[in-house]
């Protein structure tokens, strides 16, 4: 494969200067050979493609200057430990343009795309030169879920597949029967990663259908892997998502009891804070804590700023005006907001925000929306 690259590499740039075989490989070979080369039919000596990269310009690498780095990413990658390697991150950012020419740009090219958000398929034009997991990884990236599964059915794979889903809410069934069997695999393996990965996200999807018991023994099983690990980040947001389930059942001071302790905020919690202080009649406590995510604190880096100030100032409304339900402002903006949610957010978010939707779409009669949200929305709450 990567033999072939080098041909597919020279003729894409000598293409793309709109240079002759002829006039390229003149005093360096023939242009027989050269055509052999660009088609992959010839493996040349390493003198005679520093020669062609010389005139066209390009850098050169030695041939093993990526192969270590992008060996190691693969492996990180499918152990699930890719994803919070910051320096494995930072140097393939690095290395993607550095070795744009190199027969790991592809590699590079793969790697990058799946650190994005959404992810980003490299190149089509590289795909005659992917073996079958690189091809797989693409598929994945293409959304083409079930055609990577085909070609590689790793835990990674069956990973990538059940995030899909859970990301738009789509098919929780086969959601978390992927995320059973990343774990599963993953398990059979060694990579503890994903097996955190994927309890945390089983946990998760109970938590959207408010199954608290399911959700409780998935995040069980998340904790103690991610005490083993040393991944603080990961319990935090755990007792996190255990909070915010119990606002959506109507627990809100055993909610309470979380934000309100915690130490460093950010618009999201103090969000749910006052939400929490809403409904328990802690007025004032509310108003500071809406004017803290207003002013004082960053949204996280998943929720857009504006989407956050619209989420606290729907809280506003509510605290400020007790016949809100009678506000058509506050319905535009609600609807505005659950429909963003829906659109740019992991699915739990819109649920979070679907009770107050069908109060407002009940106040305002319109029984026939309300019930067909509730049929058709994608995941089904208690």
């Amino acid at each position: 494969m990567k033999d072939r690259l080098f041909g597919f590499i020279i003729r894409r740039e000598r293409v793309c200067r709109g240079w002759s075989q002829e006039g390229l490989c003149r005093g360096i070979c023939a242009v027989s050979y050269l055509s052999k080369i660009e088609q992959g039919k010839a493996v040349p000596t390493e003198e005679i493609l520093r020669l062609l990269y010389r005139r066209l310009e390009l850098p050169w690498a030695e041939a093993d200057q990526w192969e270590k780095l992008v060996q190691t990413c693969y492996d990180a990658l499918y152990s699930g430990a890719l994803f919070w390697r910051e320096d494995l991150q930072k140097k393939v950012e690095e290395a993607k343009e550095a070795a744009a020419y190199s027969v790991y740009a592809p590699d590079l090219a793969l790697l990058y795309g799946l650190l994005q958000t959404p992810g980003q398929p490299a190149d089509e034009a590289y795909e005659p030169y992917f073996d079958r997991r690189r091809l797989a990884l693409q598929r994945s990236l293409q959304g083409r879920h079930e055609e990577a599964l085909c070609l590689d059915p790793s835990p990674l794979l069956y990973f990538r597949s059940a995030m899909s889903g859970y990301s738009s809410g789509e098919n929780y069934a086969r959601v978390m029967e992927h995320l059973q069997k990343c774990y599963d695999l993953a398990a059979a393996e060694g990579y503890v990663d994903l097996m955190l990965e994927s309890s945390m996200t089983m946990g998760s999807c109970y938590s959207n259908q408010r199954d608290l018991d399911n959700m409780e023994a998935h995040y069980r099983v998340a904790e103690r892997l991610a005490r083993a690990l040393g991944r603080e980040t990961y319990l935090q947001t755990i007792a996190y998502n255990r909070a915010a389930t119990q606002i959506e059942v109507g627990d809100y001071a055993g909610a309470y009891v979380y934000f309100h302790g915690l130490t460093e905020h950010t618009a999201m919690s103090l969000h749910k804070l006052a939400i929490c202080c809403e409904k328990l009649g802690k007025r004032g406590e509310a108003f500071s804590a809406l004017d803290r995510a207003e002013t004082e604190v960053e949204s996280p880096d998943y929720v857009d700023a504006d989407l956050a100030r619209l989420m606290c100032r729907l809280v506003r409304m509510r605290l400020e005006n007790p016949d809100y339900l009678q506000d058509p402002l506050y319905g535009e903006r609600l609807m505005d907001c659950f429909a963003r949610c829906r659109a740019q957010l992991p699915i739990g978010y819109a649920v979070f925000h679907l009770p107050w939707v069908l109060e407002w779409l009940k106040a305002s009669r319109q029984y026939k929306k309300a019930y067909e949200m509730i049929e058709s929305f994608p995941v089904k709450t208690k």
